[in-house]
């Protein structure tokens, strides 16, 4: 077989069966590779942007995604969706078809390129937001193929290909790579003991859970630990639900100050904190209210551990929760849980608000279903539902880039045909990838899309000194509309009362197409928990005091030990008076 058919045949056997892009006259040999392989397809989508986003979603549900585009002008358009991406540890890889081996070599001055020419500049540029990069030629191509997926697979983050048009027809052998890697024994056994011993001494320990969990594929040995242990359970905003609710010792999600006062409570008083997976962000921990003790943090990642300050690499935490999980002692403690959801509150009126439309939502949810939430309000408001078993909520909550949940809803859908996937988007966030409604009608899937509508980006109204700011207003379009633009089997509607909204919800479940809600509310209508915790950011940043992440970091090579601690208050502080 030749190098393209190659990468196409290795990314098929790690379950990639979809691939996302768009045509250029530099990938065709890929494309071809791809839609020869009896096993894959080939997915176009509107515009390179989208394509990324889409293989983003794609890797949350499946594990693993990808994404091929052209040269230059194709792959710069994709780089914000690959380095959301990497922010988030989704594994993308991302194909790129360059021009031939003698353009590269004698710098020939061909279309999408610089008048002065350098042919690596953008994978240069990707350096920066992926984990390798790879610009293959005649010598190296299946030896960096190999490297770069031994990497994939291991770190569970965006790659990059650079694939010359005549080294994707170049034959090459197809000889077995194991992609695996193994826990170092000494290292997985003293991390081991350590997180025993210093559980066993505690008297509060906490568990905190989040959303790499998901990305290491390691949501059954999380739960057999949380369960065994009898430890109370939390989790930040991109790990809701990711414990089913009815567990025990589940908290829900952390709130800091803002609501769950049990969750709070138990981490103030923790001594042992035992984080999983956790991604420490503003947003996603609702404002750095972090309360733990830094010297009792164990933090679990998905190839290294910390304990006391000291990182131990090369350790799976499938690996790590497994074993503790085998001789864990289980404990007995009395929770009083103070999260439960969301009332249904109606308006007197009938008037259509966001808490009404989270608490139906929260009634119209079914045990599998995938909700996709954008970036914005939507997070705060969604997270304080109480899901039904095994529902999926997915966010973009570190990254942010509003838009990505529309193209991220197609890769999900075409990722699990067989779940039911809500869309739940703002319209500002909508209109900027809009289009991709075309290629869900083209490939025939049947998402519900719900836009709330409040005229304008509503997060940012919050978050400006003024709320009435016109940057933050948007060209109001018919959306339910222009769902029936596309040629395609779609059903949308508008509303604006409560009745409207639950008839259209009722109407989606016996609907067997796309259906699409426009869903309008006044603009300064948004959740409370996110007036909270704006509120608080705000008051933090007037008072030059912004909270603060305390984390331990360390190094070890060899023998060698090297422990700092770096204290992110004074790097915010320093960053304020820059």
């Amino acid at each position: 077989m030749n190098i393209a058919e190659y990468l196409v045949r290795k990314l098929e056997e790690l379950g990639i069966t979809d691939f996302f892009g768009l045509p250029g006259d530099y990938n065709f040999n890929i494309l071809y590779a791809i839609e020869n392989n009896p096993k894959t397809n080939w997915i176009g989508c509107t515009n390179e942007l989208n394509a990324g986003y889409a293989a983003d979603g794609y890797a949350r549900e499946k594990g693993f995604g990808a994404l091929v585009t052209t040269y230059g002008v194709g792959e710069l358009s994709a780089m914000n969706a690959i380095a959301g991406s990497f922010s988030e540890n989704v594994p993308v890889i991302h194909i790129v078809g360059v021009p031939s081996t003698k353009c590269i070599a004698h710098k020939t001055r061909v279309h999408h390129n610089f008048q002065e020419v350098e042919p690596f500049a953008f994978t240069e540029a990707f350096k920066n937001v992926t984990e390798t990069t790879a610009f293959v030629n005649r010598s190296n191509a299946k030896l960096e193929i190999d490297r770069v997926l031994k990497i994939f697979v291991k770190e569970r983050r965006p790659v990059y290909i650079a694939i010359p048009i005549d080294i994707a027809k170049m034959e090459v052998a197809d000889k077995p790579v194991d992609y695996n890697w193994l826990s170092n024994a000494e290292n997985l056994s003293i991390v081991v003991n350590l997180i025993l011993e210093k559980i066993r001494k505690s008297q509060n320990p906490v568990i905190l859970g989040d959303t790499l969990i998901k990305r290491f594929a390691c949501r059954n040995e999380y739960k057999n630990f949380v369960e065994k242990s009898g430890i109370p359970a939390t989790n930040f905003l991109m790990g809701t639900n990711i414990l089913d609710f009815e567990l025990k010792n589940n908290l829900g999600t952390y709130f800091a100050g803002l609501k769950n006062p049990t969750a709070q409570k138990l981490l103030e008083n923790t001594d042992c904190l035992i984080a999983v997976g956790a991604i420490y962000s503003d947003l996603n921990s609702f404002g750095f209210n972090l309360p733990y003790k830094i010297n009792s943090h164990i933090a679990i990642y998905g190839t290294h551990t910390y304990v006391d300050g000291i990182r131990y690499n090369d350790i799976k935490m499938s690996d790590v929760l497994v074993e503790l999980s085998k001789v864990i002692e289980p404990r007995e403690i009395s929770i009083e849980k103070t999260f439960s959801g969301y009332e249904k509150t109606p308006n007197p009126e009938g008037k259509l608000t966001s808490d009404y439309v989270f608490s139906r939502l929260q009634e119209y949810l079914k045990e599998d279903d995938i909700l996709i939430a954008e970036t914005g309000i939507i997070p705060q408001g969604v997270a304080q539902i109480k899901f039904p078993s095994n529902v999926e909520l997915v966010t973009q909550t570190l990254w942010g880039a509003i838009g990505w949940a529309t193209p991220a809803t197609l890769g999900t859908c075409i990722a699990s045909k067989d779940k039911r996937v809500i869309l739940f988007t703002g319209e500002g966030s909508h209109q900027l990838t809009a289009l991709e409604l075309g290629s869900m009608l083209r490939y025939g899937i049947k998402p519900i899309v719900i836009v709330l509508n409040n005229n304008g980006y509503s997060i940012e109204r919050v978050l400006s000194e003024n709320f009435s700011d016109e940057f933050n207003d948007i060209m109001q379009m018919n959306y339910s509309k222009f769902a029936r633009a596309f040629e395609g089997d779609v059903w949308s509607i508008k509303v604006e009362t409560q009745e409207d909204f639950d008839k259209a919800l009722r109407v989606t479940q016996i609907m067997n197409r796309l259906c699409y809600i426009e869903a309008c509310i006044a603009p300064d209508d948004v959740p409370e928990l996110t007036k909270k915790m704006i509120e608080s950011f705000k008051t933090n940043m007037k008072t030059n005091e912004p909270a603060s992440i305390p984390e331990l970091y360390c190094e070890k090579s060899g023998s060698e030990i090297t422990r700092r601690v770096i204290n992110f208050e004074t790097k915010i502080h320093e960053s304020l008076k820059d």
